[in-house]
């Protein structure tokens, strides 16, 4: 598979495997036509912060790239969950950035017109906890003058902020774009409103998909809040009544639902925090369908999607992604997996 560097929704494809295991290729385009009346999609409206901050390390004079990875609560928008790297930018892999100076708690730290301090370290020389020394909407105008959005090596150029924000962005809670809903623009909301398919919003604060260190990586994804609306909660509600799918664009979706979720189904409306792991072995008990990207088995991504099909249906799925030459990444191809009948038993 290749990494596709820049967004483009026009050449995009879209692998859709069935319930029964078969699959079949598509331009992503022709997704608004893959539902039936009494579907309800579910996407994540989170916009995408400037997460990316550099900056001097004060105690050392040192350079330092601050990369906020995590709310500690929506509500204290100064404190939050960062990875940090030693100089240098996105255009060196993340695997190979350069450790920060050495850090210990009480150290601040000058990102542009911004000044943190270090509040926890987190068991690994790159994560920790700060705390920015300013109000709600210093730190928010803080972010947006001096803030890059989190890119990878594989988009050489400079990412403008608009590039990282989805057609449905809202809230700015978001770490890293939750890319699955590049798929959607307002043609495919209309196909869907003519055609009785419901499509309703959760706001997820996704975090970030790679930290450059496979120790650190396992422990993704971080804890993340979500808010689910009352509106969203009783569009599930009818939609299962009426024997509707329930399909999630994207993993956060999936893991802001699951999260909300009780042991009858019943999807909670209002605020809470998703945490753990969902994968091989969790019993999934709202979604029925992921809409995601294109990932590469062991990424945490990659790992949700074995809760909704078993190993060698996923192998299989990623050797025709691997040779039909899918392009991967958050501006690549997408992936339509429906939930495997045989894993509804999971206990």
């Amino acid at each position: 598979m290749i990494a596709a560097d820049r967004l483009d929704r026009h050449s995009a494809r879209l692998l859709v495997i069935e319930a029964d295991g078969s699959m079949r290729h598509l331009q992503r385009a022709k997704f608004e036509t893959l539902f039936d009346p009494g579907d309800l999609v579910i996407a994540n409206d989170a916009a995408t912060l400037p997460a990316s901050l550099h900056g001097t390390h004060l105690p050392s004079d040192k350079l330092i790239e601050i990369r906020l990875a995590g709310w500690l609560s929506l509500s204290d928008p100064a404190r939050f969950v960062a990875i940090a790297f030693g100089s240098g930018d996105h255009h060196t892999r993340t695997e190979d950035r350069l450790p920060p100076p050495g850090l210990s708690v009480g150290d601040r730290l000058r990102l542009g017109p911004l000044e943190a301090m270090i509040e926890r370290l987190l068991g690994h020389p790159r994560l920790l906890e700060l705390r920015f020394l300013s109000n709600r909407a210093a730190v928010f105008a803080g972010l947006a003058r001096h803030g890059r959005p989190i890119q990878y090596a594989h988009v050489a150029e400079p990412l403008p902020l608009w590039d990282v924000w989805t057609k449905i962005a809202a809230a700015p809670v978001a770490f890293e774009a939750p890319s699955a809903s590049f798929a959607l623009d307002w043609h495919t909301l209309q196909a869907w409103r003519r055609r009785a398919v419901g499509f309703s919003t959760l706001t997820h604060a996704a975090g970030v998909s790679s930290t450059g260190d496979p120790a650190l990586d396992l422990r993704l994804p971080f804890d993340e809040p979500y808010y689910i609306p009352r509106h969203t909660a009783v569009e599930i509600a009818r939609a299962k009544l009426r024997g509707g799918r329930i399909v999630a664009i994207g993993t956060s979706v999936v893991r802001a639902l699951e999260a909300a979720t009780d042991c009858d189904g019943n999807v909670s409306a209002g605020g809470g925090v998703a945490t753990g792991r969902i994968g091989r072995g969790t019993r999934l008990r709202v979604v029925d369908a992921v809409l995601t990207g294109v990932h590469q088995p062991g990424e945490s991504h990659f790992e949700l999607l074995r809760a909704f099909a078993e190993d060698d249906r996923l192998a299989r799925a990623s050797a025709t992604l691997t040779a039909c030459r899918y392009r991967t990444h958050e501006f690549g191809d997408s992936v339509l997996l429906h939930r495997q009948p045989t894993l509804l038993s999971r206990e």
